[in-house]
């Protein structure tokens, strides 16, 4: 085998072929530790974040600006994106005008954040709008004929976020309003019959800002909007900088990737977020027992979940009232009630998750695309289980709730495969009622009796694209470390690359050839251990659910053994104090 190029797989790193996971280790390219070595030569930067920086394929002379991004010199002209311009001069005419202004949302977290977005924006300015998010379940995703005609014979303008870039027929009936669309789903061929449509990823953009999320393009309207509220000498209008920490939200959330502009707008959203200025956001940190600064993972695994409970299994639009109400009470009240639908949605979910997960297997997990449908199936876990699925297997996901002719699902891709695109040329052969998204997520409705053929042809559309040539994921590390070199300062160093997610996955280093001083079982599945290194040097790991699998049981039971263990990074707060610790996902005999 050979590293880099030439179509051979990289030596196993440390020669783990096979961990106790079951999983391949894979480090860094040769050409990515020599610009590590020369990031570090040339800025006197930590080993450990040079390698990021290099994975991130930064050079030398880009370093320092990288670990400092700022806002305004990632942040694209809003009139890159078409129909920019027009969307905002008629938002700012409605409301010199002080014309009926409706937003009509998606149910999800980036719906809510960009009607959130909206609606904060309009109340600083002395105007009021009507927020219309539909029913998961007797309506569907976005725009519909029925509420679009209503909202227009109540309204003069309608603003679709995180919606309506397919929706042709509902638009049109809109009649007596006129529509914008603010979006970043995949577009059509043609464009709905909106007054303006501004989206990355219309046919007819270039896609090079296709990895926002609708909050994402919704800021950058009322960047737009500013300026031409500046022009106008009318003034600045409301700080823009205050509301991103909802763009943050709703970007982690989402699953944009968080690279470019994304992670500015990430890094100063949690830096907003920070002041508890926002009491949506304050009362939700609050249920959610969160006791240190937000970090990514809080956005994506306790916030964003309680966000989206209420689209779920509750009121559409409990989510988009929290993150835009003023009054504390309210928030306090909205904040407990999604908690609680959060918590039937998991119990839901986990009874969806075990049959899905049991028809999958019977069907088979290596084909190009795993899916599973079933009766009665709640409509707003769908995605989750759909999420679930995709990460056991490494295969794109589809899970389908079915009621009475017609079934309802949602989708979850992986890396290098284009799942929105497939699913909408899905639809347009006929073989799906209605279907569209992104790259990494879509959803469908397809009638029962081509149930089968829909998901035989996608499977067929996702084998083009490279689905299910591989195995379980590979371990992905950025080097070696010993425990010695785990400080808190190194944490704060890593963080300057940050933030991290989607798209820019946390630094995950190898401690290699390590005893286990003390191990022991918390919880049902969780292991706390401590690792030591030959010198004496020790560090603290905990390891999650580490007896799912072979990982809990070899090393509570060690005998003296030595492993190559592998994770990342982090400050454990427990009882005012702070330890570095190791979360420890893999390991593999020495």
């Amino acid at each position: 085998m050979a590293d880099g190029d030439g179509g051979h797989a990289p030596l196993a790193y440390l020669g783990v072929e096979r961990s106790l996971t079951c999983r391949r280790w894979v480090g860094p390219s040769v050409e990515t530790e020599r610009a590590a070595e020369a990031i570090a030569q040339q800025t006197g930067l930590p080993r450990p974040l040079a390698q990021v920086l290099a994975r991130s394929g930064v050079p030398p002379h880009e370093a320092e600006s990288y670990l400092s991004p700022r806002l305004r010199d990632l942040l694209p002209d809003p009139r890159r994106l078409k129909d920019m311009e027009k969307a905002a001069a008629r938002f700012l005419s409605a409301v010199r005008r002080n014309e009926r202004i409706a937003v009509f949302a998606d149910y999800d977290v980036d719906g809510g954040a960009s009607a959130a977005l909206l609606i904060d924006w309009l109340r600083q300015m002395g105007r009021a709008a009507t927020l219309y998010v539909p029913d998961r379940i007797d309506e569907g995703y976005g725009p519909n004929a029925p509420a679009m005609r209503d909202l227009a014979a109540r309204h003069d303008l309608i603003v679709c976020v995180d919606c309506g870039t397919l929706s042709h027929d509902a638009i049109a009936a809109a009649r007596g309003a006129e529509v914008i669309v603010l979006d970043h789903h995949l577009g059509g061929e043609t464009l709905p019959p909106a007054h303006a449509v501004v989206n990355p990823n219309r046919q007819d953009e270039d896609g090079d800002l296709g990895q926002l999320c609708a909050a994402g393009v919704v800021f950058l309207f009322l960047v737009e909007t500013r300026r031409q509220m500046r022009a106008a000498e009318l003034g600045e209008g409301p700080d823009l900088m205050a509301m991103l920490d909802l763009v943050a939200l709703a970007t982690v959330a989402d699953v944009a990737p968080l690279t470019g502009v994304n992670r500015a707008l990430v890094r100063q959203g949690l830096e907003v977020m920070r002041r508890r200025a926002r009491p949506g956001l304050a009362a939700l940190a609050d249920v959610a027992r969160m006791d240190t600064a937000p970090n990514t993972y809080h956005l994506g695994f306790l916030l964003g979940p309680r966000v989206n409970a209420g689209g779920r299994i509750g009121k559409a639009d409990l989510g988009a009232r929290l993150l835009s109400t003023t009054s504390t009470a309210e928030a306090a009240a909205l904040a407990q009630r999604l908690n609680q639908l959060n918590e039937e949605r998991r119990a839901i979910e986990d009874a969806v998750r075990a049959a899905a997960l049991e028809q999958a297997e019977s069907r088979g997990l290596d084909a190009p695309l795993v899916w599973a449908a079933g009766e009665g199936w709640h409509p707003g876990v769908v995605g989750i289980v759909a999420s679930r699925l995709k990460e056991a297997t490494n295969r794109p996901a589809v899970v389908i709730g079915l009621d009475g002719d017609e079934g309802k699902g949602s989708g979850r891709s992986i890396a290098g495969v284009d799942l929105g695109a497939s699913v909408q040329r899905l639809a347009a052969e006929g073989l799906l009622l209605k279907g569209g998204g992104h790259r990494m997520a879509a959803g469908l409705t397809v009638a029962r009796d081509r149930l089968e053929a829909a998901m035989t042809r996608l499977a067929e559309l996702l084998a083009r694209q490279g689905a299910g040539r591989a195995g379980p994921a590979d371990l992905r590390l950025d080097g070696l470390m010993m425990p010695r070199a785990a400080t808190h300062e190194l944490i704060a160093d890593l963080d300057r690359a940050g933030p991290f997610g989607q798209g820019a996955p946390s630094p995950r280093f190898a401690l290699p050839s390590l005893v286990v001083r003390h191990a022991r079982q918390v919880g049902d599945s969780h292991l706390k251990l401590t690792l030591a290194d030959d010198s004496g040097a020790a560090l603290d790991a905990i390891a999650f659910r580490a007896f799912d699998s072979d990982l809990g049981p070899a090393l509570a039971n060690h005998g003296g053994a030595r492993f190559h263990v592998a994770g990342r990074l982090e400050i454990n707060h427990f009882r005012g104090q702070q330890r570095v610790q190791l979360r420890l996902e893999d390991a593999a005999r020495a």
